[in-house]
């Protein structure tokens, strides 16, 4: 054996005819390996491909299979409010009527049947209140407690428990497919909401139904199966994927689904589609979430097939294939060998001359020894003139190469410095935009404030004017209202200071009432005393924690109308409900010790997206009907004034958080100047 392989290896390396069998082979060879592994991927993918379109086709009609399950049980219940009975007893024997609805549910093949008065419209859900009070029939899936389900029908929470496999617990909540349906009078008010609806756990005779319409027979490979399964979160509350995927005997509800997919479709929404780990075998597998009236995903509806019959069909069309192509490999070989018989010698002397060219020799074939019209003599004579022209094309490329690259630095260097040009003036351009932008808001708002405060004052004063006639003509007798005498008084100083500070905007841009040391507390209670009579009739909670113990110098005042401002505006944000807080505590620096106050006032509203948040202390910018878009604008003016800052916090859907930093010395206009002077 070792005299045989040494014989061939000296044989390969000594003569031209192996060496050019071995050489013209190669290239085939691995032609037709590079064919193989192209054919197995297009195969491999094209039949993943078709897996999962096929699978995506089946969740499909899964879907469009539950959707026509709950449009029937919406249509069942219809036809129950319409039959004669229903109708005989709402319009004669209302106190029957409950109790034989209730014992309807069998006859229209539903787990449960209630009938609510309008009275219990408060039970449900304010986006569902809003719906049948519109008159909208409703259909949804939900996830029920035990207590729950047992309002609806005292057999739903022992049908509903699911043991769950491996973990020793058992599921006592229910997934079910409700419907609500308004009934109204002849005075179309709302006088009954029929309820009902079916169960979905244990549901295994609805999941056979879908797998019946989605797998008929002969549409999957031999040996796999097509499986539906309903979840409840992760569960498996409903499903004919077996327990064992070889027997294909028992179901297998109370199993979880693998984490992957979990994320997927519960954490994310998504629909999920491709190779999936099904309890016990591997699927071709889709989910796509269960999602609840409120949009939120409580579980997944999920199809798939067992996915190793289908690799077994794979592999046998990959055996065949390379049977074939070693077939055809053996017979091109031998091709090859058989006429490389007679090109042996002119050939070698060609390959060896090649291989010098490409070490960097300078070399050519010459004379071959054949006749002068012989190809090979005619192709070796070329192939030299060839080589000849290469060297010089060479030459000429170096030398162009070099002529190229000095143009490119020169261009380079040219554009990049038109380009630092264009970039400088168009960072000019925008600066000066900006600032055309900003003086024009801020005319504006100049002249409108100083509109609103002259529009003001008339009224104002023919409020003092009368209250003082009051006091005059009562004499004696103003001694039992002299409280509120002093209010209206007090209140119509504040309105006086208000307009002032408008009129000292719009002709200074800034704020120059008298500045004076205050405590912050009583003034933040100010501020919420008259802030709570505006939502005394709104389910608005105020949390007040007031811990400031440093004092500043703030006009009281104005400090009065910003506090007032932003807690109003948290009141706006949150829709006329929720809690508000309010803080106060002492501003401290980097060394701990006080430089100031700080009031944060936060509000558990809509939020502020990251688009708007930039933009909020913009004259005139509101997201607000109503609003004129000043509020916040003149507040941030306010506190500026006094070198303060207000600063805001906030995340959309969990509200926000307006910080007004105070501190303890006021830096007004006077003491900057003489500051900028030092």
């Amino acid at each position: 054996m070792k005299t045989f392989l040494a014989m061939w290896i000296r044989r390969f390396r000594t003569m031209v005819r192996y060496r050019l069998l071995l050489l013209t082979s190669t290239p085939i060879f691995i032609t037709l390996l590079v064919l193989i592994a192209l054919t197995m991927y297009w195969t491999f993918m094209y039949t993943w491909q078709n897996a999962l379109k096929n699978v995506r086709a089946d969740l499909a009609v899964s879907h469009h299979s539950m959707v026509l399950l709950q449009k029937q049980q919406r249509m069942r219940l219809t036809s129950l409010t319409e039959s004669y009975d229903f109708q005989y007893l709402m319009r004669n024997d209302e106190a029957a009527l409950i109790d034989w609805v209730g014992r309807q549910a069998r006859r229209y093949d539903l787990d449960f049947v209630v009938l609510h008065p309008a009275s219990a419209l408060g039970e449900f859900p304010k986006s569902n209140r809003h719906l049948l009070l519109q008159g909208e029939e409703q259909t949804f899936f939900q996830r029920l407690s035990a207590p729950e389900l047992e309002d609806l029908h005292a057999d739903l929470p022992a049908r509903a428990q699911i043991p769950l496999l491996q973990e020793g617990a058992i599921e006592t909540k229910g997934l079910v497919s409700r419907s609500l349906i308004p009934i109204f009078n002849e005075d179309n008010n709302l006088q009954w909401i029929i309820d009902g609806g079916m169960l979905l756990n244990n549901s295994t005779t609805l999941v056979d139904r879908i797998r019946d319409l989605v797998y008929a027979a002969d549409t999957l490979p031999e040996g796999s199966i097509g499986t539906v399964t309903l979840f409840m979160d992760d569960v498996r509350v409903s499903t004919n994927v077996p327990l064992d995927s070889e027997r294909l005997n028992g179901r297998a509800i109370g199993t979880r689904v693998s984490e992957e997919v979990r994320q997927a479709v519960l954490e994310k929404g998504e629909t999920w589609f491709g190779r999936a780990f099904v309890y016990d075998a591997w699927y071709v597998s889709g989910y796509e979430p269960l999602k609840d009236h409120n949009g939120d995903t409580i579980g997944m509806l999920y199809t798939g097939y067992l996915e190793w019959p289908l690799i077994r069909i794979y592999l046998t069309n990959l055996v065949e294939l390379g049977f074939g192509i070693v077939f055809v490999l053996l017979v091109s070989g031998i091709v090859v060998y058989r006429g490389a018989r007679d090109l042996f010698l002119p050939i070698e002397k060609i390959h060896h001359v090649v291989k010098s060219v490409q070490m960097g020799e300078d070399c050519r074939i010459g004379e071959l020894d054949l006749v002068e019209d012989h190809e090979l003599e005619i192709l070796g004579r070329q192939f030299d003139s060839m080589l000849d022209l290469l060297q010089l094309r060479n030459e000429e490329i170096k030398q162009a190469s070099l002529e190229l690259e000095d143009k490119v630095k020169e261009r380079t260097q040219s554009l990049h410095e038109k380009t630092e040009e264009l970039e400088q003036h168009i960072k000019l351009l925008n600066q000066a935009r900006s600032k055309l932008v900003t003086s024009e808001k801020l005319a504006a708002l100049g002249e409108l404030t100083a509109g609103i405060a002259h529009e003001i004052n008339n009224p104002t004063a023919v409020i003092l004017g009368n209250v003082e006639l009051l006091q005059f003509e009562l004499e004696d007798d103003a001694e039992r209202v002299k409280e509120e005498l002093e209010a209206i008084h007090q209140q119509i100083d504040r309105i006086r200071n208000i307009t002032r500070s408008l009129l000292q905007y719009s002709r200074q841009g800034g704020v120059q009432d008298e500045v004076t040391w205050q405590h912050l507390n009583p003034i933040v209670e100010e501020s919420l005393t008259l802030v709570r009579p505006g939502i005394k009739k709104k389910a608005i909670e105020i949390e007040v924690s007031l811990n400031a113990r440093c004092c500043v110098e703030v006009n009281r005042h104005q400090l009065l109308q910003v506090l007032v401002n932003l807690q109003m505006n948290g009141v706006h944000a949150m829709d006329g409900q929720g809690l508000l807080e309010v803080k106060s505590e002492d501003w401290l620096g980097e060394q701990g010790e006080p430089i100031g106050a700080v009031v944060h006032i936060k509000d558990h509203g809509c939020g502020i997206s990251k688009e708007n948040i930039d933009r909020i202390f913009d004259p005139f910018y509101t997201t607000r009907r109503s609003g004129t878009g000043l509020g916040l604008s003149v507040s941030q003016s306010i506190i500026s004034q006094i070198g303060g800052e207000i600063c805001v916090e906030s995340e959309p859907g969990e509200g926000a958080t307006f910080s007004v930093y105070l501190p303890e010395k006021a830096i007004t206009d006077d003491k900057l100047e003489l500051a900028v002077e030092l």
